[in-house]
């Protein structure tokens, strides 16, 4: 059975499907990496961790990969998927560091910040 968030729409034109929900990912943990007016951070990529963005990110100032119990943030490992920030995975790619990317599980809103062309590049579901 796939999961899709009723209403929102992925950067191919169809319903936006599950992200993760382990770990339970998404700016709401709702699992989606669905558009919401207060995520001014655009977490809308559902991106596949890699050693490489891990590294990536970390350098750049955001560690995802120690765990923040505070936060309810499990801290990442390869394999995982995420709803990143998607000027972050924009900066990423243009360093060679991009992760995967699920783009049936990617919010249009992403488009703001990144080409699908780009996103096309990385993606592990290659359809549309």
């Amino acid at each position: 059975m796939e999961v899709v968030r009723a209403g929102q729409k992925n950067v191919l034109g169809g319903e936006l499907k599950i992200c993760s929900v382990d770990p339970m990912t998404g700016f709401t943990r709702s699992g989606c990496c669905d558009g919401h007016e207060e995520d001014h951070g655009c977490h809308a990529v559902c991106a596949q961790m890699t050693e490489e963005f891990l590294r990536f990110s970390q350098r750049a100032g955001n560690d995802l990969s120690t765990p923040r119990p505070e936060y309810g943030f499990p801290g990442l490992k390869v394999g995982d998927r995420w709803c990143v920030c998607a000027a972050r995975w924009e900066e990423a790619r243009v360093a060679g560091e991009a992760a995967l990317v699920v783009l049936e599980s990617t919010h249009e809103s992403a488009l703001e910040h990144v080409k699908l062309a780009s996103l096309r590049k990385h993606a592990l579901d290659v359809a549309g």
